[in-house]
């Protein structure tokens, strides 16, 4: 039987009440919905500027000394600036979880406390990145000669964009007091600030240079310029962001020694769980790598492996920002045990429209595999059989979406239940589970490139659950089974749906006497959205609120257009 959802709609969403010593941060806050709208569409333009970013590089400077030592200059900066100010990073996230409940008038003290905390600490990395930067470029390329114009170029450019982890650092923690103040625009569209700086210093470069942009004489003064736009881009993300901080009473830019602000336990008490939790997942990409070597052509395999996760992290990057930046407030917010009936609601909506997001994409990614890598990929010297590898690797990326997004949501329940340590322990654990999956599905089953992606599926099916059995005890159980109910429903609609696109597909595919772009996009456009339109149809049948809110708000806007 279809199950009525009773989970609260999000325009009903509970506010938490003032405390009697002030405003508390959470009054006044957007509907779920409307907070996923104004992510989304930040996030979007974000990665639409970024596109741009990259064609401006490539269309300046090719595969040149500047962009190559540009790339390995990068990583350790751009290590940073992902891991610590990026939406839903450790930092973001233990603000959120810390400020979610406090009263307005408490929260800058408690803001620019950390700040000095985590500065302090950020400035002396800072300052040993500038002194080391030829022996980290050396460790991460060691095949640079010691002369190498890249190696000189590139120690040049770490050095000047060194200061960004400092900069990640502040990013981050202004994301978490922001949104934790409802703000959600300006800290999801900051982003490419960044990219407009790099296409902007491109540009006056350009056009000092001329068409001698790309002479190998000047490619120090390019590699000057991408590191010092990349760092002038962090820079203006970082200050727009304080004056908006500024403006709304969240903390200015002042030392603060306040340790014993029971606060900061509480930020730590995420933060550096979170922290170690989200370095652990380099650790499994190593062992991914350490395995692919093994395969018989692990250039290809590697390759494969980064084409099929871009096309699977456009959708998932977008939906996940929509998903998780609102969410975590109100998980934060209803930490209180007279507050988990609510709580349970909550976590059970925030599955529910993991499904509802996840389960039809994936299902769709499979049955056109082949046509999406083809539209995508296929020209110049990427071959037929690139794309069948390719196809492959996305066919079991898909597989896994719902649980990635899934399992991140429920780790989110734990930041805003202050807790960090269970989520930290699992991805211990799951170290050792990577490992022993890799090992199976490629030394022992021969499943090739796939397999990599398999293991990590079912790495992720086990945090998810794992996960899931805890919160059913920590908070005096879970109504798993009623919930299992609407999840199976999702399940066999998205499957008839990527089967309905699979036989579409194939019809399409035998009645076109032509393979090229406009056939391949006709393959994965129309059973694309037919496979849509069935799953909406058999979706509307479950009668579940979360659906019905999605499709009632999808429905008003094409209809006001």
């Amino acid at each position: 039987m279809p199950e009525e959802s009773s989970s609260p709609s999000p325009e009903n969403q509970t506010e938490s009440p003032p405390s009697e010593s002030g405003e508390s941060l959470s009054e006044g806050k957007r509907s779920l919905a409307g907070i996923a709208g104004i992510v989304a569409i930040a996030t979007l333009l974000s990665k639409f500027m970024g596109l741009a970013r990259q064609m401006a590089i490539a269309a300046a400077f090719g595969v040149g000394a500047a962009v190559g030592a540009y790339e390995f200059a990068s990583i350790i900066p751009g290590f940073f600036l992902i891991l610590l100010g990026g939406i839903n990073g450790p930092f973001h996230s233990a603000l959120v979880s810390a400020l979610a409940k406090r009263d307005k008038k408490d929260a800058a003290p408690l803001v620019e406390t950390v700040s000095t905390l985590v500065g302090i600490v950020l400035l002396a990395i800072t300052i040993g990145i500038v002194i080391a930067a030829p022996l980290l470029i050396d460790l991460i390329a060691p095949g640079l000669g010691a002369d190498s114009q890249v190696r000189l170029i590139a120690i040049q450019q770490l050095r000047i964009m060194a200061p960004m982890a400092w900069f990640a650092g502040m990013i981050g923690i202004g994301f978490g007091a922001l949104n934790a103040a409802d703000m959600y625009w300006l800290p999801s569209i900051s982003p490419l600030l960044s990219s407009l700086a790099i296409i902007g210093g491109i540009g006056v470069l350009a056009v000092t240079l001329g068409g001698n942009i790309v002479k190998p004489e000047f490619a120090l003064i390019g590699g000057i310029v991408l590191a010092a736009t990349t760092m002038g881009g962090t820079v203006l993300q970082w200050l727009i962001q304080m004056l908006a901080q500024r403006k709304e009473g969240l903390g200015k830019l002042r030392l603060r020694f306040n340790w014993r602000d029971p606060g900061v336990k509480d930020v730590t008490n995420v933060l550096a769980p979170a922290l170690f939790a989200s370095g652990m997942l380099q650790i499994n990409v190593y062992t991914d790598m350490f395995f692919t070597s093994f395969l018989p052509d692990p250039g290809a395999s590697v390759a494969s492996l980064n084409y099929a996760n871009l096309l699977v992290q456009a959708p998932l990057g977008i939906l996940s920002n929509m998903i998780l930046v609102p969410f975590l407030p109100v998980f934060s917010r209803l930490r209180d045990p007279a507050d988990w009936p609510e709580l349970k609601d909550r976590i059970r909506q925030g599955v529910v429209l993991t499904a509802i997001a996840m389960l039809p994409i994936g299902a769709l990614m499979m049955a056109l595999a082949g046509p999406i890598v083809r539209v995508a990929y296929e020209r110049g010297a990427f071959s037929e059989d690139a794309s069948t590898l390719v196809a492959s690797v996305l066919m079991a990326y898909a597989v896994g979406m719902f649980v990635y997004l899934g399992r991140d949501v429920l780790v989110r329940v734990f930041y805003g239940l202050g807790d960090g340590t269970t989520p930290f322990r699992i991805s211990m654990a799951n170290i050792g589970l990577n490992a022993l999956l890799d090992f199976l599905f490629i030394r022992v089953f021969g499943w090739g490139t796939p397999g990599l992606v398999l293991a990590t599926v079912g790495v992720n099916i086990v945090s998810m659950g794992a996960l899931l059995w805890i919160l059913h005890k920590r908070l005096g159980g879970l109504p798993l089974r009623r919930w299992g109910r609407p999840i199976s429903g999702l399940l066999g609609a998205s499957i008839v749906c990527g089967v309905v696109a699979f036989w579409l597909r194939q019809g399409i595919t035998n009645l076109l006497p032509f393979t090229n772009f406009a056939s391949n996009f006709i393959a994965m456009a129309v059973p694309g959205v037919l496979g849509l339109g069935v799953f909406a149809l058999l979706a509307s049948q479950l009668r579940l609120a979360e659906f019905d809110d999605v499709a009632g708000r999808l429905s008003q806007k094409l209809l006001r257009r």
